[in-house]
């Protein structure tokens, strides 16, 4: 098997999204628009699993379902992995944002569990950042992983409808709104898993 930072030189006719959560699903697939890919849901294959995020970092869970996703569907595959990381809980939730608070919760479950953490923290004191890494394995083994890092403030209580997870909380102040409150397309400009999506894209389009 090739090493993490080989590229992935001979494009695929299908590319797999490999993700079960369909927040997530529906935001690499708009990320994705003009790669030179047919794009597909892991989640619309039956019987389709990924394996549980055991690694200690981002990169080790993103190579760890997009291996997995190319090994059960002999394509292409992209996974991400990403979190929330609050200067003031010394970057929890970190790697185990999807898991912060304990089994049993929903997005709005974790995003309250946050924001009691946080309820005497300063305003000055709330910042955090959002990061996420990508990883593309083809079933050769030729592997490629880049990372995107946005950073923002923790509100006091969620503002906005739009995204999932951790979004209205996040509050980007280069447009005035949290992530929750921004329309798809000006999301997917400037969040985490775009800066890391369009650096997966680069030595790709290089090897065209």
């Amino acid at each position: 098997m090739t090493s993490a930072s080989s590229r992935c030189k001979r494009p695929l006719t299908t590319l797999v999204v490999a993700t079960l959560n369909r927040g997530k699903a529906r935001e690499l697939v708009r990320l994705l628009a003009g790669w030179p890919f047919t794009i597909e849901l892991l989640a619309d294959r039956p019987g389709a699993t990924l394996p549980e995020e055991t690694g200690a970092t981002y990169r080790d869970n993103a190579l760890l379902k997009a291996r997995a996703a190319a090994q059960q569907t002999g394509a292409l595959s992209l996974a991400d992995d990403s979190g929330l990381e609050v200067d003031a809980l010394a970057g929890a939730p970190g790697v185990r944002s999807a898991r912060y608070g304990g089994p049993g919760l929903d997005d709005a479950g974790r995003v309250a569990r946050l924001l009691e953490a946080l309820r005497a923290v300063p305003d000055a004191q709330r910042t955090a950042r959002f990061r996420a890494v990508v990883a593309m394995v083809a079933p050769s083994g030729e592997e490629q992983v880049a990372e995107g890092v946005v950073e923002g403030v923790i509100t006091r209580e969620p503002r906005g409808a739009g995204g999932f997870g951790y979004d209205p909380v996040f509050f980007y102040p280069s447009l005035g709104a949290t992530f929750g409150e921004l329309p798809d397309e000006q999301k997917d400009r400037v969040s985490h898993r775009a800066v890391a999506v369009r650096a997966l894209r680069a030595p790709l389009e290089q090897n065209a």
